[in-house]
């Protein structure tokens, strides 16, 4: 789900579908998996099924002022943060213990000393800002653009290296949109009173920021009306988010000689050298367009200009790791742009960040403490019984053909699976970690992941790689690798428990198994071989049933509305709800054949079926600020919560059984409309 959506212990997973010996029946657990107290009772489950699961928990648990959303995955999120923590300090206190503790115990106790930070003030970015003042022209602001790419500090553009889509075998360098601050191209375009709102929130916070740089109060005023009118024109130039879901639309290949004539202005075949590629003669571009767009913009604006966005990029790049001043203006702009009320603690801004710079470095000390070996053998195991149940999904289908289904379950049993943590782990050679240079610290991390990307180039693919880190309470699907992965902090209730009954975690976990494999099979995903490469598997036919289908699931959920007005964007977010649906359709099945699935022995009062679906519900439980929801609705690809969980299960028969619901009730459709895709 990076694409939303590991689980800690050390025991057997109860009843595996595949299990060699019969499973016992299921008993009333100690804990309540499945507890009323959260459940709002009053409300009929066919009529909001989402509330009727979750009601009182909602109730009961508001968005703490430090953040701009509560639900199941940030409870989980804020456990993984506590133990980064303990690690990290205790880390701290046994720096002797080898470089793995120095690095990480050295750069949390840089940036929490918050009073060294304070008295550099904004002393770490002055040369680099003394460096744009003195650019003659163009050309050297693009050098200076391209040396800064290898500092960490992005702008202008997106540039990285990744696999060819077209020959996974192979990395190649990639030019994408960027050079924008706000969260989406249409902040800067629509006209609507919240887009307006947040426009002068920026315009004012760009002014405050030249301010703490110590620019005169009608210089910094006018340095925020170059930056909004520059970065306007690049959202305009910018593809939309849905258009950027079509992997073939984004796949552009030029040799870098016939790329430069597109940009007569920024010849790439001297600016990558700059960058720190060499030997490449051709690059990937996800959108020519916005490149041409570029090239002229730079020729339309003045050099000065030019000079004052890139000094914000370095200004805006570098504010959360300077003072206070900083921090605080950083954090006024968010509250407008999310609604959050107070600032996240110090501590847990430094866990996330160390997380994100040397996340195997901590996430080894976070395996060893919290993830053991046997935990990931009882996922191979679940994992192994929902590809059998998707496996007889393909086979059952009555709208794709012999031919394709054939191609499908090669695609399904050629999943490579990464559960908890990587085989290998990466060593940050050459990253110097000092307990007294907090920015320093932060550089050589941005350096050395920047090096670490450009020197894949020539070698090759990696397959072992990981992209989210052990402590990350997510899961995601790899459409190049077409892999699966788990990290191992997602792996915790209510997502997954050794002692909760088969329903609970099928419910859970099996479901978050099932839309990952799903998004191999996504209106995306699908459009990947077995072997990850881009390239058409389907007859025309069964391209044609299955767009048919995917536009069904497209239309409901642009009937879905948040905040009154704002519509859930069918098409940003059908990947996912695809997904969703898949998932948890392949996830009911395998539970039908545990021992518990085939019975109808009830646990506190309800069914095994009923307790299936409850748990679906109970991970999509999540309050959300409004402003942070208007923000999703624009920028994230997963449905909001409710609309995860109810628009799913409306289209499953089995739901409408397990719940009696019937014509009349509010989440009620015709058998006849209840789409079935996977």
């Amino acid at each position: 789900m990076k694409k939303q959506l590991a689980i800690l212990s050390a025991v057997a997973l109860a009843g595996s579908v595949l299990a060699t010996t019969p499973p016992k029946a299921p008993k009333a657990p100690q804990r309540k998996f499945i507890d009323p107290q959260n459940m709002d009772m009053s409300v009929r489950p066919g009529d909001n099924f989402y509330q009727y699961a979750n009601g009182n928990w909602l109730k009961s648990n508001p968005v703490p002022a430090s953040k701009t959303s509560w639900g199941s995955f940030n409870e989980l999120r804020e456990k993984s943060v506590q133990a980064m923590k303990d690690l990290l300090e205790g880390a701290g206190k046994n720096t002797t213990k080898g470089r793995l503790y120095q690095m990480v115990g050295d750069f949390y106790a840089s940036g929490m000393d918050s009073a060294a930070i304070d008295r550099k003030g904004f002393d770490p970015i002055k040369s680099d800002l003394s460096r744009i003042e003195q650019l003659a022209n163009k050309e050297a602001a693009l050098d200076e653009m391209a040396l800064q790419r290898k500092q960490g500090n992005g702008m202008l553009y997106g540039f990285f290296v990744s696999q060819d889509r077209k020959n996974v075998s192979k990395y190649l360098p990639q030019l994408s949109q960027g050079g924008t601050t706000l969260p989406d191209r249409d902040y800067y375009l629509k006209n609507d009173p919240r887009s307006q709102k947040i426009r002068d929130a920026y315009r004012d916070h760009l002014t405050k920021m030249f301010g703490l740089i110590g620019e005169e109060p009608t210089k910094a005023s006018q340095n925020a009306d170059i930056i909004l009118r520059f970065e306007t024109a690049l959202a305009k130039a910018q593809m939309a988010r849905v258009e950027m879901r079509d992997p073939y639309k984004t796949y552009n290949k030029f040799t870098v000689t016939d790329f430069s004539k597109q940009t007569p202005h920024m010849n790439w075949a001297g600016l990558m050298p700059k960058m720190g590629v060499s030997g490449q003669d051709t690059v990937l571009v996800q959108s020519p367009a916005f490149f041409r767009s570029v090239d002229s913009l730079l020729t339309a604006t003045p050099i000065e200009d030019l000079k004052v966005y890139m000094r914000w990029n370095i200004v805006k790049g570098a504010a959360p790791y300077l003072s206070d001043a900083f921090v605080k203006q950083n954090f006024a702009f968010t509250k407008v742009l999310t609604g959050q009320k107070e600032q996240t603690p110090r501590w847990q801004r430094m866990s996330s960040l160390i997380d994100g710079t040397l996340g195997d470095m901590l996430g080894q000390l976070y395996v060893q403490q919290y993830f053991k070996p046997e935990a990931k053998q009882r996922m191979i195991t679940l994992v192994d019984n929902l590809e059998a149940s998707f496996k007889e999904h393909i086979q059952a289908l009555d709208w794709m053909s012999e031919e394709t289904k054939k191609r499908a379950t090669n695609k399904l049993v050629s999943f490579k699976r990464k559960i908890g943590y990587p085989d290998k782990w990466k060593n940050y050679d050459g990253v110097e970690i000092t307990r007294n240079d907090f920015f320093g610290n932060v550089k050589a991390a941005g350096k050395w992941s920047y090096n670490y990307m450009i020197n894949r180039l020539g070698k090759p693919v990696d397959k072992t790689e990981w992209g989210m880190t052990p402590p990350t309470v997510n899961a995601y699907y790899n459409p190049v690798n077409n892999e699966i992965a788990f990290p191992a902090a997602i792996l915790q209730f209510p997502f997954f428990d050794a002692e909760a009954d088969d329903a609970v975690n099928y419910g859970g976990i099996g479901a978050v198994i099932g839309h990952e494999m799903t998004h191999g099979f996504d209106d995306s995903g699908r459009q990947y071989d077995a072997d990850g490469t881009l390239r058409d598997w389907w007859t025309k036919d069964d391209a044609a049933n299955f767009k048919e289908r995917a536009g069904k699931v497209e239309a409901q959920f642009f009937g879905f509305k948040v905040l009154d007005t704002l519509a859930v964007n069918g098409k940003l977010t059908l990947g996912e709800n695809l997904a969703d649906l898949g998932g948890l359709a392949i996830a009911y099945d395998a539970f039908k054949k545990t021992k518990q699935g085939k019975s109808n022995t009830k646990i506190d009062g309800f069914t095994p079926d009923q307790r299936f679906f409850l748990s679906w519900g109970q991970i999509w439980r999540i309050n959300v600020l409004p402003e942070q929801q208007a923000q999703l609705i624009l920028t994230d690809p997963h449905a909001p919560g409710q609309y995860r969980c109810n628009g799913p299960i409306s289209n499953m028969d089995v739901w409408y059984q397990a719940f009696n619901v019937k014509p009349g009730d509010k989440m009620y459709k015709p058998k006849e409309e209840r789409i079935k895709v996977w």
